[in-house]
């Protein structure tokens, strides 16, 4: 890799963006986003939008709010609702439909058989009512998880649970795979889950940092979607701060789509995957050598640093955490680690962290020591400085806007204890982290270790999911097959062919949000603007929405259960009521909102009203004031670098302060062929989303799922730009096309996270190159037990087999 000079690092880290106005990054007035014609205004995961349909089927999707940079996935509409993906009728696995007591083990190996709704609901509620009276409501898994469709009312797995407290329990699920290891690990060291938090607001950004570090994050990819609808302000803001003169140092062993949108503008380092927690205690390092550390600030807003440093310096296990001793780990020079010490203590500096780097083996430690090194660097709370781990998502950053905010339809029921009515209402009665599920499975009844407490793992013999596609976002797919055919019963509600359906017993079609009537505010953290989501076209074929089938399975339970589960209420009843409770909200802000006719006739979004104070926000700034009035959540009431809770839990694998411990699988121990595998976000769909879509040939090598391999891996394999490559490992074997290139660190690969698992029969390849056929399912350890797929080695050849036809979105035979 190329040196970087100290000019090329300092180029404009010392000019001020004082011309840049508070108001340069609030957002582009919602004004523009009246409809044309007879455009429908609805959104989704990747923003508000205008459908146009005409006879029953989409023709066209774009943008319903100005935008300078493009969002790709705004355009898949027509794809969503008119793909071969989609599950067109209720089917049931032929061999669990012949003997519902004994199934024959054959998932993900079967044909289907069409039935119609009344034979499928009463098929799942007999042999559902049988396992829960046999087994107990334990071994009924709900807990389903996933990017479900964005809305208040259609909340898939939220609907199945309130069917399922009415049923009377079940086994749920703890955290997610986004941010496994962080959550867990950042209470105990700041007080806050942290991951999921408003940041300091972009307009601080754009005024107060002189320099910006994107320590693993790709936001022109990330910001593309929110948990809510993305209010789209994030794209924006790197827009803005790509021509700001400000410096933008970019850490991540790939040159991503927004390393290559900053151009020269930034400056790229790349780093072993996996090895961050090393290069960061050398910059720590360096900064206590050079004495550059903020002995003041640490003295009075930490506590533990003197342990902690004592491992930093050697004097507890006798390695010095010098910057040449994390060149030897991580691959980037100890001159370029010390400069980075010098400029991050130099300037105002915001670390800007993202998620990929904690879902690896021991991700606890990544989150850990970036805190602990912002905290040497004594920045915290001060306007442009720290560290924040929510840039890339959601559009962390946009201030908060005074708004009437939507609630949402809740798994409790309104009155279900109340006098006369004897509905037994109960919710999770069992969870477990939702990484560790195949673990489940394989352990039931089996003793864990979590965040410091013993817990029992279910008797899983039910799982039905909603929302969601756990055989793309698990690990090692093969090990997760194996564990799926212990079950009794497997009830997947899907719109798609997903590889999930494909195992399924029970396949019930859902409608997609464009099928229905919804509403959503945009903007996790704003709450920008509330948007009707308006039914475009019909349901297709004989797709229902989850409320219905929720509601119909109700009254199953007991005469009378589908009133007590809609509350009398139907889908527009729901929607209105919402639509009033945000309107009180927004009368206390002073916001105008018509009445909900009015509102929803008008076909257009509602614009929330800036709060100047907001958009001044700094996170931690009362912490840093007064600590003694505003003291953190945790134990001290500081910033814990050395955490004398986790200390007690004596985890091997969690030590009490960050530290570096090489992973299982890593460069550092590959033997001759290895390679390092990561499994980034991809540009072009939402996780496993969209990968049936026309988006698709703008990503696809050779109709497979791409591998980046560096230009000098690709040589010493013989592998040549556009080849068919076979990728593999103990785990598995997929079959993906060679992307060659200077962009991704020599030593590693990619292949991005999502791709649906295509299983060949014959020869077990994944025809679609689904990345977790290869990642290990491991915890990351046993305090948080989150995703650790970013954790695996892999070798690489070119395929010379038979060129295997796709078959990763053809519905199975019968179907």
């Amino acid at each position: 890799m190329t040196e970087l000079s100290r000019r090329s690092f300092l180029k404009g880290a010392g000019a001020t963006a004082g011309a840049l106005a508070i108001t340069s990054v609030v957002p582009f007035s919602a004004q523009a986003a009246t409809p044309p014609g007879k455009a429908v205004l609805t959104a989704g995961r990747w923003g508000a939008i205008l459908v146009e349909a005409k006879d029953g089927k989409i023709i066209s999707s774009t943008n319903a709010l100005p935008q300078t940079v493009p969002n790709s996935l705004q355009t898949t509409s027509a794809d969503q609702v008119h793909t071969q993906a989609r599950i067109k009728y209720p089917m049931v696995r032929k061999g669990y439909l012949a003997n519902p007591l004994q199934p024959d083990g054959r998932r993900g190996n079967d044909e289907f058989v069409r039935v119609s709704w009344e034979e499928a609901l009463k098929l799942v509620h007999e042999q559902h009512a049988r396992i829960r009276k046999e087994n107990g409501a334990e071994s009924v898994f709900a807990g389903s998880y996933g990017w479900r469709s964005s809305g208040v009312l259609h909340k898939a797995q939220t609907l199945l649970q309130r069917y399922m407290s009415m049923a009377g329990g079940y086994s749920g699920h703890l955290g997610d795979y986004s941010t496994g290891a962080a959550q867990i690990i950042m209470p105990h060291v700041i007080g806050s889950i942290e991951v999921y938090e408003q940041q300091t607001t972009y307009p601080i950004i754009m005024e107060h940092s002189d320099v910006v570090v994107m320590w693993g994050i790709n936001p022109l990819n990330t910001l593309k979607i929110a948990w809510s609808s993305t209010d789209g302000t994030g794209l924006e803001f790197f827009n803005q701060l790509k021509s700001s003169k400000k410096t933008i140092i970019a850490i991540d062993p790939m040159r991503s789509e927004t390393i290559e949108f900053f151009g020269d503008q930034a400056q790229w380092i790349a780093p072993h995957p996996g090895t961050d927690v090393a290069m960061m205690l050398g910059i720590a390092h360096a900064l206590v050598q050079t004495k550059k550390h903020d002995k003041a600030f640490i003295d009075k807003y930490t506590t533990g640093y003197d342990l902690f440093e004592q491992y930093l310096l050697g004097e507890s296990d006798g390695v010095a955490k010098t910057p040449a001793w994390a060149e030897a780990i991580c691959g980037v020079s100890a001159k370029q680690i010390e400069l980075l010490a010098e400029i991050f203590s130099q300037h105002r500096t915001m670390l800007m962290a993202g998620w990929g780097i904690q879902r690896q083996q021991y991700g606890e430690q990544k989150h850990w020591m970036l805190v602990t090194l912002a905290s040497m660097l004594g920045q915290i709370g001060l306007p442009g400085g720290g560290f924040g781990f929510s840039y890339h998502y959601s559009n962390g950053g946009n201030p908060t806007r005074d708004a009437g905010v939507l609630p949402a339809i809740s798994a409790d029921i309104a009155g279900a204890s109340s006098a006369g009515n004897d509905w037994a209402v109960s919710g999770a009665i069992n969870s477990f982290p939702v990484a560790r599920i195949v673990e489940a499975l394989e352990n039931p009844g089996g003793k864990y270790q979590h965040n410091g407490h013993e817990l029992t793992f279910p008797k899983v013999k039910m799982i039905w999911w909603a929302g969601g596609g756990n055989f793309t976002h698990h690990q090692d797919t093969n090990r997760l097959i194996k564990a799926w055919q212990k079950l009794d019963l497997v009830v997947i509600s899907e719109p798609y062919w997903t590889a999930a359906a494909k195992h399924a017993d029970i396949v019930l079609p859902i409608t997609t949000s464009l099928e229905r009537n919804d509403l959503t505010m945009t903007g996790d953290y704003s709450n920008q603007h509330l948007v009707p989501m308006k039914q475009v076209v019909p349901p297709q074929f004989e797709a229902r929405n989850d409320f219905d089938v929720f509601a119909d399975m109700a009254e199953l339970l007991k005469a009378g259960g589908r009133e007590v589960y809609t509350e009398g209420k139907n889908e527009m009843d729901w929607l209105a009521s919402f639509y009033k409770e945000a309107q009180k909200l927004g009368r206390q802000n002073r916001i105008s909102m018509p009445n909900f006719g009015a509102f929803w006739s008008k076909n257009q979004l509602i614009e929330m009203k800036a709060n100047a104070k907001n958009a001044k926000y700094v996170r931690y700034a009362e912490f840093r004031a007064d600590p003694a009035v505003n003291p953190l959540g945790t134990p001290s009431g500081k910033i814990e670098i050395y955490s004398r809770t986790i200390e007690g839990f004596k985890y091997a694998d969690c030590p009490a302060h960050p530290t570096w411990l090489p992973p299982t699988e890593w460069v550092g121990v590959a033997k001759d062929g290895e390679l390092q595998l990561m499994t980034s976000h991809a540009a072009h769909r939402l996780h496993s989303q969209l990968n049936y879509a026309k988006l698709r040939e703008q990503y696809a090598v050779a109709d497979r799922e791409p591998i980046w391999i560096n230009t000098e891996d690709a040589k010493a394999n013989g592998i040549a730009n556009g080849d068919l490559v076979r990728a593999y490992n103990a785990r598995g074997q997929v079959l993906v096309g060679a992307l060659v290139t200077d962009g991704i660190k020599q030593g590693s690969v990619c292949i991005h996270e999502g791709a649906w698992p295509d299983l060949d029969k014959k020869t077990g390849i994944c025809k679609n190159g689904g990345a977790n056929v290869l990642t290990a399912d491991i915890p990351t350890s046993r305090l948080a037990n989150g995703c650790a797929a970013n954790s695996s080695l892999v070798k690489i050849e070119k395929y010379k087999g038979e060129v295997l036809p796709l078959t990763a979105f053809t519905p199975p035979l019968g179907a």
